[in-house]
């Protein structure tokens, strides 16, 4: 009896997302500290919202690192950071036609969403005149949706990329207000919700997201979930933390498969029909348990990410493929 009345309650969950309804936080502390044994039932919960809104379909992205390292910030999770000592590849901003090769190399992998990545504080003029050529060529050439991730950004330069043809940009709340501080002192958290603004008055479509497994409580969790479904970001990437030798956080390991998943459940609960995107850290956090992830969220990177190897791309087509899933392409 015991069951069957916690197997009601995440239906009840699932319901209250498709009517709109925001969970509570002991309503989300419940998802996040659910028995293992139950975690197919949550799922089940997820799935069915997601489903409403997603049928079986997966949308892929692919990040071009278009700038790597030297970056001026002090984000404990990043190798990049002026702060780290990690050994990473650094080299100035990419040519126009390397970043357009990506795009082509996008395409063959069957991805929709081409995703434009630089490191540093915010771009340049001359950075932004670069991205401008690019993303044109791209737009003219292939049906790809085109997302900029380049930092802080002014009102002008947002302008200036949506009058390219930027479909989407990428900049992510990384963690909650209260535990910001924590994660990076460089910039503020008001930083960051100034550049959202910025991006959505030009009239592109905000992409936000979080890091998950850098020390922080279920309510930052939770209140980091709705700010997102505040701010109305469409597409909600959620990265697990891939610690790296050299950063601040290189000693956190706080983070197992099923623990990942309730999270991305919880996303789906809060955010229901927008894109929940499995994103950094997939293959190091989920492992073996990748592909139930699915079942919340109908996003993924393939390839590889910043300054970390992703898995082979076949094998996520052939994850989604066995899922009985299928990929939607541009």
């Amino acid at each position: 009896m015991e069951k069957q009345s916690q197997t009601i309650e995440w239906e009840i969950l699932a319901e209250k997302a498709l009517q709109g309804e925001l969970l509570t936080l002991e309503e989300a502390g419940h998802v996040l500290t659910a028995p293992d044994e139950e975690l197919l039932q949550i799922l089940q919960a997820a799935y069915k919202v997601r489903k409403h809104y997603y049928s079986n379909k997966v949308k892929l992205n692919m990040i071009m690192n278009a700038k790597s390292g030297n970056c001026s910030e002090d984000c404990g999770y990043c190798s990049q950071s002026s702060k780290s000592s990690a050994e990473v590849e650094s080299y100035k901003f990419l040519d126009k036609d390397s970043i357009v090769k990506g795009a082509y190399e996008a395409m063959e992998r069957k991805v929709g969403t081409y995703c434009i990545v630089a490191s540093g504080r915010g771009p340049t003029n001359r950075e932004i005149d670069q991205v401008i050529e690019a993303v044109k060529e791209i737009k003219n050439t292939t049906p790809l949706k085109i997302c900029t991730c380049l930092g802080i950004l002014s009102d002008e330069k947002a302008k200036k990329l949506k009058e390219a043809g930027v479909d989407r940009y990428n900049h992510n709340l990384n963690t909650s207000e209260t535990h910001h501080i924590n994660i990076t002192t460089t910039h503020t958290y008001s930083d960051r919700i100034e550049t959202l603004e910025n991006i959505k008055r030009a009239g592109i479509s905000p992409c936000s997201g979080c890091i998950i497994g850098m020390g922080e409580t279920h309510a930052d969790i939770y209140n980091m979930a709705v700010e997102l479904r505040n701010i109305d970001a469409d597409s909600i990437p959620v990265n697990f933390l891939h610690p790296i030798e050299g950063t601040k956080l290189e000693s956190l390991n706080e983070l197992n498969p099923r623990y990942c998943l309730k999270v991305l459940a919880l996303f789906r609960f809060i955010n229901p029909s927008k894109e929940i995107r499995i994103s950094g850290g997939r293959e190091v956090n989920l492992r073996s348990l990748q592909v139930l992830g699915l079942y919340a969220a109908n996003s993924l990177f393939v390839g590889d990410y910043l300054t970390t190897e992703g898995q082979e791309f076949h094998s996520d087509h052939q994850m989604i493929e066995d899922l009985g899933f299928e990929i939607e392409e541009c």
